[in-house]
């Protein structure tokens, strides 16, 4: 990670362990309840959480390679909702966003591992097809995902532009065999159809002749075909998701809560951008996340565009995501991060994650005590996925000596002295 002097201190260490490198004890971690805690991991799932040094009584070759966590908060790792893997780092590219199938491969590799960096073990990418492109991108991006086992787990949407009249029997066509490559997910914008609510037709029919979720980009500017999206998602399982509906916010209250009771009654949950939007809908409005909850949806927040044109900027991390939603929005931290972790993985169709034994062990160590602490600053940390460390970030800020700092005692990271 970096880039500047002098270098960071070591993260935390990892003494070596027995033969199993399966078994994994992480030492010292804080919970959000404010416990103090020893927490073993096995077989991928935790196994045991127990009162700092609880765990430990067998010594390494009982508990396993040993992770020291100490001045850091454990957490249920986050997971992506909404990412675009082919157009992904592409910001700087002149001209438009190349679309060759190593180009593309290689920036959704680097894409989802700066993702995995920030915590986030999960990550769902829409990928366009058709067009020009074809299913190239939606290859590449496959290859990536199978680059990616072990280190992250990235599932793909298939993204085509028109569905209906006689431009859209090609797409429709190419959105089936993206399925059936591999892509688990159908969706879209139906919005850039001519006709929107016969696109909402036909990706509902795909994904229920193969069994997928379905998961739509609109801006969700008009109620009415809302309303009507809502009625036809109804029964579909396993279910149907939108994004980034940043238009809703500006319905009037009682329009946009009508509406919200709507996508609530039918089991559609939205996915906010709160980073900025991404290529096809309008990237300046916010989904309005209180009354959404209000109402019963299902809300989680995810990335956006990461460094291409619509947003060049885009960092893809889930806490800042949560740290805007907190800031911005008005949610308590908690329920923020709610939005990037329990409620991201719902929408996900993955498994719950709580820091008890018998959950899967997706977990993010972050330095600090508290959870608004954490947003705030989240600048080291540790990414556990399946059982073991995949990623660790590290940072440490360094002050000159003063006068201030000794008088008052304040606290000081770091080594030697800055000039």
């Amino acid at each position: 990670m970096p880039d500047s002097q002098p270098q960071p201190p070591p993260p935390p260490s990892s003494s070596p362990g027995p033969a199993d490198p399966s078994s994994l004890l992480l030492c010292g971690a804080r919970l959000t309840d404010g416990r103090t805690v020893d927490v073993r991991l096995g077989g991928g799932r935790i196994e045991a959480v127990g009162t700092a040094g609880s765990l430990a009584a067998g010594g390494t070759r009982a508990c396993g390679a040993r992770v020291d966590l100490g001045g850091y908060l454990l957490l249920p790792a986050p997971a992506d909702p909404h990412a675009h893997a082919d157009t992904a780092l592409s910001a700087d590219a002149e001209g438009p966003v190349p679309y060759e199938p190593r180009d593309v491969q290689r920036r959704a590799t680097e894409a989802a591992l700066l993702q995995l960096g920030h915590g986030a073990t999960a990550v769902r990418a829409h990928v366009r097809v058709g067009d020009v492109q074809g299913l190239g991108a939606l290859e590449a991006v496959l290859q990536a995902r199978r680059a990616l086992r072990g280190l992250a787990e990235l599932t793909t949407v298939a993204m085509p532009r028109v569905l209906t009249g006689v431009a859209g029997a090609d797409g429709l066509a190419v959105l089936r065999d993206a399925v059936k490559m591999g892509a688990s997910v159908v969706g879209g914008r139906p919005d850039l159809d001519p006709d929107p609510t016969g696109y909402v037709e036909a990706v509902l029919e795909v994904a229920s002749e193969h069994g997928c979720p379905v998961d739509l980009h609109t801006d969700a500017g008009d109620p009415a075909r809302l309303a009507r999206l809502a009625a036809m998602a109804g029964g579909l399982r396993p279910g149907v998701t939108l994004s980034p509906c940043g238009d809703l916010g500006r319905l009037p209250t009682e329009v946009a809560s009508r509406t919200a009771d709507q996508l609530a009654a039918a089991g559609v949950a939205v996915v906010c951008l709160p980073q900025g939007g991404c290529g096809g809908v309008d990237r300046r409005g916010a989904a309005p996340v209180r009354l959404l909850r209000a109402a019963g949806v299902r809300v989680a927040a995810g990335s956006g565009a990461l460094r291409d044109v619509s947003n060049p900027v885009g960092r893809g991390d889930p806490l800042e995501a949560a740290f805007l939603l907190a800031s911005r929005h008005g949610l308590a931290p908690e329920e923020a991060y709610d939005t990037v972790s329990g409620s991201a993985r719902a929408v996900l169709a993955l498994p719950e994650v709580r820091v008890e034994a018998g959950f899967p062990a997706e977990l993010l160590a972050v330095r600090g005590d508290r959870l608004a602490g954490a947003l705030s600053l989240a600048y080291s940390r540790v990414v556990v996925h399946r059982g073991r460390v995949v990623a660790r970030t590290s940072a440490v800020r360094e002050y000159c000596d003063s006068a201030a700092s000794v008088e008052l005692g304040l606290p000081r990271q770091g080594r030697g002295e800055v000039s």
